[in-house]
């Protein structure tokens, strides 16, 4: 996998752009200038990243992923992950055919579900999971493998199904690993 150069990077016109940002050049990136990429964060091939997206620190995006912030925005906080395949919309038509749909359309004629989605710390979203508008992932959660996410999460939870439903409570040690390792980034 090929990463763009700082320089190609910097010359995207980013809204915010940490250090030490990996981004392939197989991925697509539209309205950079509403994209927020934190330290050491990648974003690896064939991914497709639009709207208004906030990326914190050491976050991962796998091949596959699509993250659709569209107007209202999408949020990865720090040391969170999407697995191969995953999809995040912050926004979806209305299927009930009361409404026209897709955006080739006005929106005179349609009816979108518009809802901010929030990513917490150390969430991580399993291979072909999808997340829908408004739902908010709380901190520490795992999503597993194919999910349907379409309702917020507790913390420290780990969630699997379609729908998602909680199955049992997430370890925390985590947290000690990541405080040794912020502790040797600063050394």
């Amino acid at each position: 996998m090929a990463y763009l150069t700082k320089e190609v990077l910097m010359g995207m016109g980013f809204k915010a752009l940490g250090e030490n940002v990996k981004v392939s050049d197989r991925a697509s990136i539209y309205n950079p200038e509403t994209i927020e990429i934190g330290d050491h964060s990648r974003i690896d091939d064939f991914c497709v990243i639009s709207g208004r997206i906030k990326i914190g620190s050491y976050v991962h995006i796998a091949p596959f992923c699509l993250v659709a912030g569209g107007d209202v925005g999408i949020t990865m906080a720090d040391f969170s992950g999407l697995a191969y395949g995953v999809q995040v919309f912050s926004q979806s038509d209305d299927y009930s055919g009361g409404t026209l749909t897709n955006p080739t359309v006005g929106d005179k004629y349609k009816r979108e579900r518009k809802a901010a989605v929030y990513i917490g710390r150390h969430v991580i979203i399993g291979a072909s999971s999808i997340v829908f508008p408004g739902v908010d992932l709380a901190d520490g959660c795992s999503v597993g493998a194919m999910t349907l996410v379409n309702k917020s999460t507790q913390p420290w939870g780990i969630y699997s199904g379609n729908p998602a439903r909680r199955i049992k409570d997430r370890k925390r040690d985590l947290l000690a690993l990541e405080a040794q390792f912020v502790k040797e980034q600063q050394e």
